[in-house]
C-alpha cells in the first residue's frame, strides 16, 4: 500500500478536527470536500461565509456537514482577542486585529483546542504561516524552534524494498544554531514514532564521523548531539556522523566502535539548510525516491504549510498526515 494511502486509512480510524483558514480557494474548497467524504478529517472553514458558499456554489460544490467559521463575527473573537493580548503583551485593539484575521484565528481555535491542527499555505508565503503558528499554537514542550522534514521512500534500499527514512531539517533553517539541530532532532524522532510507528535512530550527519576531522561546524553537530540528549535521554541517537557511517552497516563496523544508531540510522539531521535541501532532492532524483513533504513540526498542535502551487490530492495527502499528527 502507497504511504500516503497508509496515512489515509490511519486518519480515517481518528479523524481529527482540521482548520482551513484559505477558505475561498478553490483548490480548498474541493480538498475538504474529499477530505469529508474519505473520512479523513471534520474540517473547519475559516473566512467569510458569504464569500465561501459563494465560490462553492460556483464550483458547484456541497459543504454539508463542514463547519464554517466567520473569523469577524464569531462569538470567540473578543476571547482569543484577551488571550493572544495578555500572551504577547499587547493592546487588545491591536491583538484584535491579528486575531480576526483568518490565519490567526484559526492558530487560535488550535491553540485553545477547538480544532487539533491546521493546514494552510496556498495562499499565503511560508514565513507568515510559521510566523502566525509560533505566536499563537506556540511550541512543543521543551522545544522552542519550528523545523520541517521530508519522508523518503527508496525502492531499493540495502536489500529492503521501500526503505523508509525521515530527512530533517530540508526546508526551514538555513545555519541552525546546536541547541535548533537538537530540537530539529527531538521533533523528528518525535514524528517517526507517531507518524511512521517505528522506533527512531537519529543521527546528526556531519563530514566527520567521531572526531574523525577537526572543525567548528563538526563540533557544533557534537554539541547538538549532547543537548538533544539532555532533552531526551530516550532517544536512540549518535553524531557527529558521515552519512555512510550513519546507515551502511560495513561502513559503521569500520569507523564507530559502539553505537546504537551507526549504520541503522532511519532519522537523518543535517547540519544546515544547504545540506538538508541537496541531500533530499539528490536522493529524490537520484534514486528515484519519493519525498513526502516538506512537514512542518516543532508546535505544541500541528501546522502544516502547503507549496502556494498546491494541488487537492496535495491537499487531501497533508491533511492526513496533519489529522495522524493530532491523533498519533
Amino acid at each position: 500500500m502507497d504511504i500516503v494511502q497508509k496515512f489515509i486509512q490511519k486518519a480515517q480510524n481518528n479523524p481529527a478536527r482540521l482548520v482551513y483558514p484559505e477558505a475561498t480557494d478553490p483548490r480548498i474548497l474541493e480538498a475538504v470536500t474529499k477530505v469529508r467524504d474519505l473520512g479523513i478529517a471534520k474540517p473547519i472553514l475559516v473566512g467569510n461565509s458569504t464569500e465561501i458558499l459563494k465560490v462553492a456554489d460556483e464550483l458547484k460544490l456541497s459543504l454539508l456537514g463542514i463547519d464554517i467559521i466567520d473569523n469577524k463575527m464569531d462569538a470567540r473573537l473578543e476571547t482569543f482577542t484577551q488571550i493572544y493580548a495578555q500572551k504577547r503583551e499587547m493592546r487588545a485593539a491591536i491583538a484584535r486585529k491579528l486575531v480576526q484575521k483568518p490565519l490567526s484565528f484559526g492558530g487560535m481555535m488550535v491553540s485553545q483546542g477547538d480544532a487539533d491542527g491546521m493546514v494552510a499555505g496556498v495562499a499565503t508565503a511560508t514565513s507568515i504561516v510559521i510566523q502566525t503558528a509560533t505566536l499563537t499554537v506556540g511550541f512543543q514542550e521543551g522545544l522552542s524552534t519550528p523545523s520541517s522534514f521530508f519522508i523518503m521512500i527508496i525502492p531499493a534500499f540495502q536489500g529492503e524494498q521501500d526503505k523508509v527514512f525521515i530527512f530533517a531539517d530540508s526546508a526551514v533553517n538555513i545555519q541552525p544554531t546546536a541547541q535548533q539541530l537538537a530540537e530539529i532532532a527531538i521533533a523528528s524522532g518525535t514524528n517517526a514514532i507517531a507518524l511512521l510507528g517505528i522506533e527512531p535512530k537519529i543521527a546528526f550527519l556531519s563530514f566527520s564521523t567521531h572526531g574523525s576531522a577537526g572543525h567548528a561546524d563538526a563540533d557544533k553537530v557534537t554539541e547538538a548531539l549532547e543537548l538533544a540528549r539532555k532533552i531526551n535521554p530516550d532517544f536512540a541517537m549518535d553524531g557527529e556522523l558521515q552519512l555512510d557511517a550513519a546507515i551502511i552497516p560495513k561502513v559503521a563496523a569500520k569507523k564507530v566502535q559502539a553505537s546504537s544508531v551507526a549504520g541503522q540510522a532511519n532519522v537523518l539531521i543535517f547540519p544546515d539548510l544547504d545540506a538538508g535541501n541537496i541531500g533530499y532532492k539528490l536522493v529524490q532524483y537520484m534514486a528515484n525516491a519519493k519525498a513526502i513533504g516538506p512537514i512542518l513540526q516543532g508546535f505544541s498542535k500541528p501546522v502544516n504549510d502547503m507549496s502556494r502551487g498546491a494541488s487537492v490530492d496535495d491537499l487531501i495527502a497533508v491533511s492526513a498526515i496533519t489529522s495522524v499528527q493530532a491523533k498519533g
